[in-house]
């Protein structure tokens, strides 16, 4: 990981950014590439749920929600 990148359980709502690496391993990996969570997918925060968790982000033209602990094996880089 660099410095400008970092999970996407980070990242603000509203903002964008690209998928770098997944670090998720077994089922969960195998979920989120399903999902189409791949190198260089752009995805968008967009609301937490009245509980902060999980979180719903748009991917690939669809609004998926992930937990926090999912979101922070994904790891992005802003779109500035």
């Amino acid at each position: 990981m660099n410095d400008n990148t970092f999970p996407l359980s980070y990242l603000p709502l509203g903002r964008k950014a690209r998928v770098k690496a997944l670090t998720s391993v077994g089922n969960t990996r195998r979920r989120m590439l399903d999902l189409g969570i791949i190198y260089d997918t752009e995805v968008e925060a967009l609301q937490k749920s009245p509980s902060g968790d999980p979180v719903a982000y748009y991917i690939r033209g669809a609004v998926i929600a992930l937990r926090s602990d999912e979101a922070s094996k994904i790891i992005v880089e802003e779109i500035k």
